[in-house]
């Protein structure tokens, strides 16, 4: 049978992505084979579904370990595919919710017995329906099924129907710390200083939590990735956020040590000052430059009987994936960063030439699980002086939907991700060319055959310290648009997750450590996705300048119409601030750097038209005060309005700073994740200065003053 069918076969609406109309079409085999293993042979872009074109499937599959390299190939795979369902007794993770009885889909003669979590054993009698019960605990299980002379066993994971209620609505900060320096600071915004911003914007402003980027470790190397988004791990925090002068160890080091810290903290008073300069940018490796001699001298002041006693429960708590993290951070500092670089005994974490080296690297090994014991301790004390602070949730962190290709978690992860893989988005109406984030994927076969361990493992690292994890790209957890190695964003595919797992895993982690979830839902968000999410418990994000009523031509949707079950906000790191949005200046932004498809006067007719719009709206709702202009303050004041149950104020919005911490599209055109909040002439300032600016008090008492909709609805 052919591998490819006639163009004219599939009918004249579908043709293969980013590919000519002559261009082969898979055929029904090989798309049998796909749908078998979650990839799916379509996608819409929004004017039409679109064939994946033949050779994205085979290099899809392929990255799942499925051979689809030709007619006989295919044939092949399906009959193993099928033999496999037919052959197994149950699937290799079962994820069920509470409260609710799950039928299984075993042989009837089977018997079925479940290990809980925390000791015991349940027995389903042999001839009875195959229904696990409502009442089973949560955690993690071993289901047990003995049929037809044979035994198979899954892991068993009990998740909650939906995470807890916020129980009442709040607002709080979005802030890159990064970007947030105070007076103390080593020329960039550290630890110690989110404990400031949480217990200012606590204790004196009543905000009930604090949203920061994403504070994984970077890939090491200099220049270094700016990118929070592009981390070397997620799993691990990066040290260069450490408040050195925190370290109990500082109080203790000898006159000797104390003369060279007292010199670096001198360098880096230099350093902020040049950073608090007009147009002064973060330099990331000159502060770790300066921290890390800075901590190398900490390290080697004896700790006392109890930190001892502290930092071995750590490193025993942490187990596995520390020893790992730590010994590829030793071996990328002698091998450098790119793991698939070092030589062929080095690539793998369990071969004995990584043995070796560990044991010959061992002080640098040592230093890095310390490293990452001290970052744990001050994300715990900065969660902890939130909730002092009276915030009811506190620090929100935010995971980022991977890390880099070369970085720890990938050297440590490689069995459970997809080689040769990266995720991005498929090409739509505002990005005819896609996206390749440059990010390999979870395999989903291979994850869910570890019982989502790793997975788990890093929701439960990312919520320990926090009151709320934010969830980069949440439909991530449905489908990912693969882009295989060398093709380009248009030519890549869904690949399908098992959302029931994905999102039970997540509810499970969440709710034993008494966390909320928010979702980052904006762009292409497939239909019933938000409805899920909602139906869980876990909230999405909405951002003003895109809550439209398509079904009325792109009208303002009127706040009694947003949903509640979202944080609202005006903006994020990758959009335009209010300031520039207010004056224009995020058009005329883009219009410098090039990155403008339309003519600049189009573009500033239609954001004119778009300040007009919203001005008219809230003239309508009485928002606007006394002057009849469009204001930050305003703005906020109709976020209020909307029932969403948490409001963001993007923290540069304080005083006025009218640049985007990233800007989609620019490399090194654009200074991305690279600056520091300042205001509207672009003057750096410090948390304190932003503190006790004017501004602050104009929008918190916007926020503050309203009646929340959903009590006065």
């Amino acid at each position: 049978m052919a591998a490819f069918l006639d163009p004219a076969d599939a009918g004249p609406h579908l043709s293969p992505g980013g590919e000519g109309a002559d261009a082969p079409l898979p055929s029904p085999e090989l798309v049998a084979l796909a749908h078998a293993h979650g990839v799916d042979s379509t996608y819409d872009p929004g004017s039409g579904p679109v064939l994946v074109a033949p050779h994205t499937l085979v290099a899809v599959l392929a990255a799942l370990g499925v051979d689809a390299g030709s007619p006989e190939a295919v044939e092949g795979e399906l009959e193993r595919h099928r033999a496999e369902v037919a052959g197994r007794l149950v699937p290799s993770c079962v994820v069920v919710r509470s409260g609710r009885r799950t039928a299984l889909d075993v042989p009837a003669e089977a018997r079925l017995s479940v290990e809980l979590e925390a000791g015991g054993e349940w027995t389903l009698p042999a001839g009875r329906s195959h229904w696990l019960p409502a009442d089973l605990p949560l955690g993690r299980h071993r289901l047990r099924v003995r049929a037809k002379g044979r035994e198979q066993t899954a892991t068993l994971i009990v998740a909650p129907q939906r995470l807890p209620e916020l129980g009442a609505r709040g607002w709080g900060f979005l802030a890159q710390l990064y970007s947030v320096l105070s007076e103390r600071s080593w020329g960039m915004g550290d630890l110690g200083d989110l404990k400031e911003i949480a217990q200012w914007s606590g204790n004196d402003l009543g905000a009930a939590f604090l949203q920061i980027n994403p504070l994984h470790a970077a890939l090491p190397g200099v220049p270094s990735d700016p990118s929070p988004y592009r981390p070397s791990s997620r799993r691990f925090a990066d040290p260069v956020h450490l408040r050195v002068e925190d370290v109990p160890e500082y109080a203790y080091a000898g006159s000797g040590e104390q003369a060279e810290l007292a010199e670096l903290a001198e360098k880096a008073r230099r350093l902020r000052g040049e950073v608090l300069r007009h147009d002064g940018l973060i330099d990331r490796d000159a502060v770790w430059e300066l921290k890390r001699r800075a901590l190398e001298i900490l390290h080697e002041v004896p700790r006392g009987v109890g930190r001892e006693a502290a930092y071995r429960a750590f490193v025993e708590r942490e187990g596995e994936w520390l020893e790992k993290y730590a010994v590829w951070c030793a071996l990328a500092e002698a091998h450098g960063s790119d793991w698939r670089s070092w030589s062929k005994g080095l690539r793998r974490p369990d071969s004995p030439q990584v043995a070796a080296a560990k044991a010959e690297l061992g002080k640098q090994v040592e230093f890095h699980r310390w490293l990452a014991w001290l970052v744990d301790e001050q994300l715990g004390a900065a969660q902890h002086a939130a909730e002092e602070a009276g915030m009811p949730i506190g620090l929100i962190h935010d995971l980022a939907v991977g890390a880099h290709p070369d970085g720890a978690d990938a050297w440590v992860l490689q069995d459970v991700l997809a080689e040769g893989i990266s995720v991005g988005a498929p090409p739509d109406a505002f990005n005819a060319h896609g996206q390749d984030w440059g990010l390999p994927p979870w395999r989903p076969d291979a994850l869910a055959a570890t019982g989502y361990a790793p997975y788990a493992e890093l929701l439960r690292a990312a919520a320990r310290h926090a009151g709320a994890i934010r969830i980069d790209h949440v439909m991530g957890l449905f489908r990912l648009w693969w882009v295989p190695a060398g093709h380009p964003p248009t030519q890549g595919a869904y690949v399908r997750y098992d959302a029931e797992a994905m999102l039970g895993v997540l509810a499970l982690e969440a709710y034993r450590a008494g966390a909320h979830v928010i979702g980052e839902d904006l762009g292409t968000v497939e239909p019933g996705v938000r409805e899920e999410l909602a139906g869980r418990g876990i909230l999405g994000t909405s951002v003003l300048w895109f809550e439209r009523d398509w079904q009325a031509k792109g009208a303002v949707l009127p706040p009694e119409r947003w949903r509640a079950a979202c944080l609202a906000t005006l903006t994020t790191h990758d959009l335009p601030s209010t300031a520039a949005r207010l004056s224009g200046e995020h058009v005329e932004l883009r219009d410098r750097l090039g990155l403008l498809a339309r003519p600049v006067a189009e573009e500033q007719a239609e954001a004119r038209v778009e300040l007009a719009e919203w001005k008219e709206e809230l003239r309508r709702l009485g928002l606007l005060g006394a002057s009849e202009e469009l204001s930050t303050e305003a703005l906020y004041a109709f976020l209020l309005a909307t029932p969403a149950e948490l409001v963001g104020v993007w923290l540069p919005d304080l005083v006025g700073d009218p640049r985007p911490q990233n800007l989609p599209g620019t490399w090194d055109q654009y200074p991305n994740w690279r600056l520091p909040v300042a205001d509207g002439s672009g003057t750096p300032l410090t948390l304190e200065r932003i503190a006790a600016a004017p501004a602050p008090a104009g929008v918190t008492a916007a926020l503050g003053r309203r009646t929340p909709a959903r009590e006065a609805s």
